[in-house]
């Protein structure tokens, strides 16, 4: 650990490009992608109606921790984000740690999104192989991160202005077929929640087994905290973003699963079939299943602009602190760490590669290993919103713009709900492997940690 505690706030080095607006639509969008649109199928299948109340949980979860990890990016603006704030409240052993299990998760992850658009993009335009596609996309976007932060800005507003307002018309559209007001529909109110063995058909084990099914399409929120610190204000600019994400997101997923499972008999899910296609289908939406591929089209692509922004966002923190090469720490004339950029898209590509050649075997382990990372990062940035709160409250007490609501309790109860999932997946056949691998990955990093901490303390020594 550090002999004194750092600095709560230390100048970055990176460009103020990032507009108020881009953090709005980041914090909006962040989260809404494929996972939304098209896994939500598998939750409705295990918890039927139920999976109203597994977003509702998994959903409150994700509010707590982005509340707690917005009360620190607000008074502790850094690129690193709860990686610096894990530092801070715990020592080098944890910012090393989470820092790159995070990097390391997204530039996995990012494979898997490259490889679905190009997927999608495939079947547009046959005659383009899909590693072509993949190609594009990466070069196009590492292109776009390199030149500028305001283009990474730019893409994501308009990537997330498309998810929600396909959200908010899908919505619209299903809330008219569930009250019959739309032609050939009839009203079907409450017919769909209370039949075909009543709103939890499962009971609570289904409503449980949802939550483990979802409560990872909530990752992504992140990234708006690592963004804000490259722009103008970032006290104000992530303390804004936060209030206006956690809710409204937690309407459209909430929101979205209601009206699904109101318009169509949970029955009726296919595996493999997006729901929301499902519906528009049911309502008589013309060209649906295309409609819903350009929209998990571009989700995709938002998410890999994401991922490849935040990755290198991550490792340039990282060099910064000492816990990466410095030669990383390289920034352009317009303030761009592009040898961040290269190197996350460099081992991203490596990740693509994998996935296109040994999708069920490599690269299936390499996604084990990342699979469950989030609940570690999660409970960190738990633990040193629990360690900082006091700090700032005693050292810069005007600092905290956004507050825990019910500190400590209900930082409490998120550590307490992420060990819950962490038991879930233990007695969980299917996540069990993904927990054991992630949870081999984080031992594998924190050894590397502790060797460190070792041996900087004999050199201080």
């Amino acid at each position: 650990m550090h002999d004194a505690p750092p600095p709560l706030v230390e100048k970055e080095p990176l460009s103020a490009g990032l507009k108020q607006r881009h953090l709005t639509m980041l914090g909006l969008g962040g989260v809404i992608g494929a996972g939304l649109f098209v896994g939500s199928g598998a939750g409705i299948a295990v918890a039927g109606p139920g999976i109203v109340l597994s977003y509702l949980i998994a959903g409150a979860l994700a509010m707590l921790i982005m509340r707690m990890l917005g009360e620190m990016s607000a008074a502790m603006p850094a690129s690193g984000a709860f990686s610096v704030h894990a530092e801070r409240a715990l020592g080098r052993w944890a910012g090393f740690s989470v820092g790159w299990l995070y990097w390391f998760m997204l530039v996995v992850v990012l494979a898997v999104e490259a490889t679905g658009a190009a997927q999608i993009a495939h079947g547009w335009v046959p005659a383009v192989p899909q590693w072509g596609w993949v190609l594009a996309f990466m070069v196009f976007f590492t292109g776009a991160n390199l030149a500028a932060v305001k283009n990474f800005g730019e893409f994501e507003f308009w990537f997330a202005a498309l998810k929600v307002t396909a959200i908010v018309l899908f919505l619209v559209l299903s809330l008219l077929a569930v009250f019959g007001v739309l032609p050939d529909t009839e009203p079907v109110g409450l017919t769909n929640l209370t039949g075909q063995g009543g709103f939890l058909p499962h009971g609570w084990s289904g409503v449980i087994s949802g939550v483990l099914a979802v409560v990872f399409a909530f990752g992504g929120l992140e990234v708006v905290t690592i963004a804000a610190a490259e722009s103008d204000d970032p006290a104000r600019a992530v303390g804004r973003a936060v209030r206006s994400a956690v809710w409204r997101i937690l309407f459209f997923y909430v929101g979205s699963m209601l009206v699904i499972v109101a318009v169509l008999p949970w029955t009726a899910m296919r595996p493999g079939k997006s729901p929301y296609v499902m519906v528009l289908e049911h309502i008589g939406v013309p060209g649906a299943g295309q409609i819903m591929n350009i929209v998990v089209f571009v989700a995709l692509l938002s998410a890999l602009n994401a991922n490849l922004y935040g990755s290198s966002r991550m490792v340039f923190s990282l060099a910064e602190r000492g816990e990466a090469p410095r030669g990383l720490l390289k920034v352009s004339g317009g303030e761009v760490p592009r040898r961040a950029v290269l190197a996350s898209v460099a081992f991203g590509f490596a990740s693509v590669l994998l996935n296109l050649k040994w999708p069920d075997s490599v690269f299936l382990y390499l996604l084990n290993a990342v699979g469950a990372v989030l609940l570690f990062v999660w409970g960190l940035i738990a633990v040193s919103q629990l360690r900082l709160r006091p700090r700032i409250e005693r050292e810069a007490p005007e600092r905290l713009m956004l507050r825990m609501w019910a500190f400590p309790y209900l930082t409490w109860v998120a550590l307490l709900a992420i060990g819950a999932v962490v038991v879930l997946m233990l007695t969980d056949a299917t996540a069990r492997p993904q927990l054991l691998w992630s949870a081999g990955a984080t031992a594998l990093v924190l050894a590397v940690a502790g060797v460190r901490e070792l041996r900087a303390r004999r050199a201080r020594d």
